[in-house]
Formats: structure tokens, sequence, C-alpha cells
């Protein structure tokens, strides 16, 4: 309840936390015509990771948009995975890392002292490389995270909406509570798609979601990915630029440059743009190297 503003005080105020934004689910979609005109989610401006006095990556902006599947692709080493941590602050887990420049999730930026990891966390969900179901049934591994947000009573209705999401739900509904670690490699990379957004984030992220797995399952999960965008706004890295082609709407194409002195290598981000133009007539030569083969 809201302080009576009529009442004199004589002590301090303390500052509220900034408001992260909730998603709102019935925004409506952005067609690919009007992809400019998208809502920015994240919006990174000379943003610099560092691992003690290591510098991993170096002033990288951009602007990650509603609704979109962003890529990130360049050669091992180019800080793709450490970008992408930043945007749920994965980073903070790292003892000596730590971000400087701006990255603003919805116009709050994520790196105020006041706001909680744990929050943002919850908004911004991930999903990993190597698939990473717990050892619990199918159906435990989906309500970990709405149980753990404090959602009560009978969670059925959102197992199964999480799982049908995720293209998963009619090989699983007559075994959820069998343990998830009898799923081929593909299904138990859906799983983790499902368990992500069982707790209803805004964003999901993706780090190399389908590295691990053969060309059937990496087709399934590329075919979610692009059913997922109506509700949720994406960023993956992939070392696989055919899949960056195939199912993002913008790519960031990242490189090193090396330290000559020290032999160190620091990310930078060469080219931002809408994926057909990265792919079709890149305007830095950098990527145009890479897109076609001659490095990385």
């Amino acid at each position: 309840m809201a302080p009576d503003q009529t009442a004199a005080t004589t002590e301090p105020v303390t500052p509220t936390p900034p408001v992260i934004t909730a998603r709102v689910p019935e925004t409506t979609p952005v067609e690919a015509s009007a992809v400019d005109q998208a809502p920015v989610v994240f919006d990174v401006r000379d943003l610099s990771v560092y691992y003690g006095s290591f510098r991993a990556v170096r002033d990288a902006s951009l602007q990650i948009r509603q609704h979109e599947i962003t890529a990130f692709i360049g050669p091992s080493g180019c800080g793709k995975s450490t970008m992408l941590r930043c945007f749920d602050r994965m980073n903070d887990l790292i003892d000596g890392c730590r971000v400087e420049g701006t990255l603003e999730y919805h116009g709050v930026d994520l790196y105020d002292p006041r706001i909680d990891p744990v929050e943002v966390r919850k908004r911004i969900g991930m999903v990993f490389q190597k698939p990473n179901p717990f050892p619990k049934s199918i159906y435990d591994n989906i309500a970990f995270g709405p149980k753990l947000a404090g959602q009560k009573g009978n969670l059925d209705d959102v197992v199964e909406s999480a799982l049908r999401r995720a293209a998963l739900w009619d090989e699983v509904k007559d075994r959820l509570k069998k343990s998830a670690m009898g799923l081929s490699g593909g299904q138990q990379q859906r799983l983790c798609i499902a368990r992500a957004i069982a707790v209803e984030p805004e964003v999901v992220l993706m780090d190399e979601p389908c590295s691990a797995l053969d060309p059937i399952a990496t087709s399934r999960i590329e075919d979610l990915m692009q059913e997922l965008k109506a509700d949720y706004t994406i960023v993956i890295v992939t070392h696989n630029m055919q899949q960056a082609a195939r199912v993002s709407d913008r790519t960031a194409f990242f490189t090193t440059e090396v330290n000559e002195t020290s032999d160190t290598r620091t990310g930078v981000l060469v080219e931002f743009e809408v994926t057909d133009k990265v792919f079709s007539n890149p305007s830095d030569e950098r990527t145009e190297n890479y897109v076609t083969g001659r490095f990385g």
C-alpha cells in the first residue's frame, strides 16, 4: 500500500529497485516486413566483458528486438557465449568477471546494483549446449521452475502447456512420471526448452542448442524455434552458419583481435544486420571472409 502523502516524516526514503517490465503475452508478433519496427528488448551500448584484467569482449553495441531470432556467429573464442551470458547475468557466477558499458532490458539497466539477478533469470531463460535434464521425472523437470517461483496447486496444465509448446507432449504424455534421463538427446533438449518456458519468460537464450544433436533432432529444434518466436524473443549462439541463415532474423558476427604482445584474444562485434544481408551482401570484408569460408 502506498504511504499517506499528507503525513510528514523525517525518515529517509529508501529508493525502490527499478521495475523490470513483465512479458505481455497478448503483444502481436511483428511481421518480417516490419522487422525494423519491432520493439527493442535489449539495448546494448559499448559493452565490454572482463575476466580479471583480461578483456574478453570489447565495446559491443547492438539491439535485440521482440519476437525475433537473433544469431551470434563467429570463430571459437570470439566472445559469443560470453556475450550471451550477459543478458541473464550468468557471468555474475564467474569469479572475477565484470561487465562495463550499458545493457538495458526494456529501458532498465540490468547491471544496476538494485536489480536482483534471480528476478532477471525468471524473465530471461537459458538453454545450454548439452541437454541437462534433472535426474527426476519428466513431469518434475517441467514443474520444478514454477514450484520454485512459488506456484502452488495442481501444475498439470502448466506441464502440459510447456510440453506442447516445446512440441514434446505427444511423445511423452504417457510416461510423464518416468525419468527424463531415458529420453533421446533431441527429446532431452526439447524438454530443457519446455522447462525454460514453463516459468513464462519473455526471452529464451540458447547457447549452441543443437551442437550435440543429429541432423533430424537439429531440424526439429530449428522448427521449434520458428514456432516459439511468436511468443518469445530468442537469442542463439551457433557455430553452424547454415543454421543461422535458416532460422534467424538478424545475425551478429563476432571475430577476435590478437594482442601481439600478450598473445591474448579479444572478441569484437564486426557486423550486426538483417540475416539476409549478412550472408548475401555483408558490409565488412571480415564478415564476407567468414561466411564464405575463407577463415574460421
